[in-house]
């Protein structure tokens, strides 16, 4: 219900409003008409001194239309909140369990800087010991060639920019590629050395939840005017497009901001085994041997 106007309210607006009352205060009272024009009110009653009390003005359509405006707006905000972002990643389906357990498979992140040589120190891991040599970067340029690719662009431009290539690739390839390895052995076991993974945070939980856990990562550590100099002598022969001084130098940057922070998670969980790789090959190789008989034991 409309609250009633004060009594001094009404009158102020009725005086203002009414052409009478401002011809009144114009011309002498022998000029004025004697009958003025009747207003009808929202209360029905007529006249030009609406009762005390009476509101000149229609209260009902204002409150109504505020009203329905208010609901309107606040339906249009929900509905707006429950929507879905339209740019928002799909995640692939949530496992339960990893694809592989620790107790059949052995997986041991490689890791260094460019440059670093660890694929020479894994070579001689699989002759020795029978691991199996999973590169990421291997794998990502063969997925790049390969003919019908869907990632074959996008890991192109990726590595040519030296950026890592979005974690949901890497990842389904690493396991591809494990599976078909665990199940040509008659005991369905396994025993892999990923090479140059994980690089992100992000890449590294993934694989651990919906792939395997790994044992440690095997850092090398190697200096970064050290690296650079055996990558620019490597791309001499190798072919491989991002062998360059500005490849290179992205490469360096890209390591730092985030493979380091990777490595020193996993050395906060006593899971990380440094190898320095300053080294002669043969002497980094030595020193591979030993720290892993020491963490894995002699017949691992």
């Amino acid at each position: 219900m409309a609250h009633p106007l004060p009594r001094i309210f009404s009158r102020r607006i009725y005086q203002q409003s009414s052409p009478s009352a401002r011809a009144s205060n114009l011309f002498p009272r022998r000029f004025q008409v004697n009958s003025a024009p009747r207003r009808s009110y929202a209360t029905g009653e007529s006249g030009p001194n609406p009762r005390p009390g009476q509101n000149p003005f229609k209260i009902w359509p204002f409150v109504a239309i505020t009203v329905a405006g208010s609901g309107a707006y606040i339906l249009m905000v929900r509905s707006r909140t429950d929507m879905a972002p339209t740019n928002e990643r799909i995640a692939a389906p949530k496992k339960n369990t990893p694809t592989f357990s620790p107790s059949n498979v052995t997986v041991l992140f490689v890791l260094g800087g460019p440059g670093a040589g660890k694929g020479t120190q894994c070579a001689n891991l699989v002759r020795d010991y029978k691991f199996t040599h999973l590169s990421a970067g291997d794998l990502l340029r063969a997925e790049q060639d390969r003919k019908g690719s869907e990632f074959g662009d996008l890991i192109k431009s990726y590595i040519k920019d030296g950026k890592i290539v979005p974690m949901e690739v890497t990842v389904q390839l690493l396991e591809n590629a494990m599976t078909e390895v665990v199940e040509k052995d008659k005991d369905h076991k396994g025993k892999f050395l990923i090479d140059g993974f994980p690089r992100k945070m992000d890449q590294a939980l993934k694989f651990e939840e919906t792939v395997c856990p790994s044992k440690f990562v095997l850092f090398y550590d190697c200096p970064e005017e050290e690296m650079q100099k055996r990558l620019l002598k490597r791309g001499e022969t190798s072919g491989r497009s991002d062998d360059n001084a500005e490849s290179i130098k992205k490469r360096f940057k890209t390591f730092v901001e985030t493979s380091m922070p990777v490595v020193n998670y996993f050395r906060q969980e006593g899971r990380v085994v440094k190898v320095v790789a300053t080294k002669t090959p043969d002497e980094v190789y030595k020193e591979t041997r030993e720290k892993l008989e020491q963490r894995l034991g002699r017949n691992f």
